[in-house]
């Protein structure tokens, strides 16, 4: 019977079948690590315009800062 082949070389025939091809769980983990790199760079962002707020106020000036 055939079937009695395939017991046991299922890992042989997965890595030439699939070979070239991302797993699930690969394709999991990069996505999460690149969706944190996207939501640290828009956390840069939010932290660099509030570092500009804050320093044109701290220019502006008036009566009491000279």
């Amino acid at each position: 019977m055939a079937f009695f082949g395939l017991i046991g070389n299922d890992e042989k025939l997965a890595s030439t079948t699939y070979s070239d091809r991302e797993s699930a769980s690969e394709r999991a983990a990069r996505r999460r690590r690149e969706g944190h790199h996207r939501s640290a760079a828009a956390a840069d962002r939010e932290g660099q315009a509030w570092e500009n707020a804050e320093r044109a106020r701290h220019n502006r000036g008036g009566r009491w800062r000279r």
